[in-house]
């Protein structure tokens, strides 16, 4: 069977976006740009391969980065051209003595779904030349000496993204020809096989409004936004699901609400299940000794540590004049408080694990109502704590996320709330449902929104 190697484009110097350096190096969602399309061709199934075509003056920062990750796919870090097309040809030339696919993607899209990978593979078992688009959802003008010179029918205007997978074969034909041409102009490698080999079929897969690239400063908040609300791929997770037998899970706030139902689906997969809580067995996660003597006893009768969650929270909807010193610290201390203790404490058995952390938020953080003056700003805390810990802990190997919830059917909104139209909440089931895919992911700094 022909294999199928991933080229990510990673030359460019992006005079367009500015900067001290070209910004596929760039961090958002935890994790560089670069590595973020990476690891959406290591993940897939179908990608056998992967080569990484960069500028020489930062083949060393790629090198760090494959080493670091563990990106046991990528087989070769090539040299770039002074274009994308050369850039291109880099990856053809590699490979020219094998019959294979070449998957070109750039490497500052780092949006690229499974979905559309899978795709393209798939359509190349009837094509040989694959584009990625989208169809434009604005009308587009020709123009000529600042005048419109025609409005071409928009039905028929895609907006092209990649990756773009071809056979060898026949992108290699399309390069060679177009080398002769003295008037030869690049523009994308789609665009080479249909100037230079007019009668090859270039089959269209349908891409995502979200497979955005990023261009110029300001996507880089976007792209950090739609991180946010996109979640792990399924492949990834069943791929981890299976390797997930006697890992040891530590839930903090496991005895009801979010916190049960992941212990529950944790030994469902055949984890090692420890739960801490006031009700279960007298823990408070704002009390320092008590999470100590919680991950003391754990390890004590395992040998690491590999995930850690933090559920444990407190719900008082009061205004800020009515509510009393004491219930206030008592709620800074739960919700907030107990999150930094957790996480260091937990430091040395995740670095010893390379494990994953995990903190609840909610989506009262984005906004501060009447009477949730406490609990939403503790929830703001959460999410900027996230993305700081993540930051200082990716080099060592602990991945830290967020999830950030709507609101949930558990016992501590009941208890605030009452009784509730259950179609109008998210089940504690559902929310646990995407905790584990999380914990189980490579994400990290990542704060994953769940919505009804």
């Amino acid at each position: 069977m022909k294999k199928n190697i991933a080229i990510i484009l990673a030359g460019g110097k992006g005079i367009r976006f500015g900067g001290i350096k070209p910004k596929q190096f760039l961090k958002v969602s935890g994790k560089m740009v670069l590595e973020h399309a990476v690891e959406a061709f290591h993940y897939n199934p179908y990608i056998d391969e992967i080569a990484i075509v960069c500028s020489d003056e930062y083949r060393y920062l790629i090198e760090e980065i494959v080493s670091k990750n563990n990106y046991n796919k990528v087989r070769k870090i090539l040299n770039g051209g002074k274009d994308r097309a050369n850039s291109s040809l880099s990856a053809i030339n590699a490979y020219c003595e094998e019959d294979v696919n070449l998957i070109f993607h750039d490497a500052v899209r780092p949006l690229v779904t499974e979905q559309i990978i899978t795709d393209c593979i798939m359509a190349l078992k009837h094509y040989n030349a694959i584009d990625v688009a989208i169809p434009s959802t604005d009308t587009i003008i020709h123009v000529d000496n600042e005048l419109i010179s025609e409005v071409p029918d928009r039905s028929k205007l895609w907006l092209g993204q990649t990756p773009q997978a071809f056979d060898i074969k026949i992108i290699s034909k399309a390069y060679e020809i177009a080398l002769k041409d003295p008037c030869f102009k690049a523009t994308d490698d789609c665009g080479i096989v249909k100037k230079y080999l007019p009668k090859e079929k270039i089959f269209v897969v349908l891409g995502s409004e979200y497979n955005i690239k990023l261009t110029y400063e300001n996507d880089l908040l976007l792209i950090d936004n739609l991180f946010r609300l996109r979640t792990n791929t399924k492949s990834q997770i069943q791929h981890n699901l299976n390797l997930l037998k006697n890992k040891v899970i530590v839930i903090f706030g496991g005895s009801y609400g979010i916190g049960h139902e992941i212990a529950v689906k944790a030994k469902f997969f055949g984890m090692k299940v420890y739960s801490f809580s006031r009700t279960e067995n007298a823990t408070d996660v704002s009390k320092i000794q008590d999470v100590k003597e919680a991950f003391a006893f754990v390890a004590n009768n395992e040998d690491n540590i590999d995930f850690v969650i933090n559920t444990a929270s407190v719900l008082h909807t009061q205004s800020i004049y009515n509510m009393n010193y004491q219930t206030i610290n008592s709620d800074i201390n739960i919700n907030y408080f107990g999150n930094i203790v957790i996480a260091k404490e937990s430091f040395k058995y995740l670095r010893k694990s390379s494990g994953s952390l995990l903190l609840f938020g909610s989506s009262s953080y984005t906004y501060g109502r009447a009477n949730y003056a406490i609990y939403s700003s503790v929830k703001a805390a959460i999410v900027n704590f996230t993305q700081a810990l993540a930051s200082e802990w990716q080099e060592i190997g602990i991945r830290v996320n967020c999830v950030s919830p709507e609101r949930t059917n558990t016992p501590m909104r009941r208890k605030v709330f009452g009784n509730e139209n259950p179609k109008l909440l998210l089940t504690a089931t559902h929310v646990a449902d995407v905790a584990i895919e999380t914990i189980l992911s490579s994400m990290t700094g990542q704060i994953i929104h769940v919505r009804l």
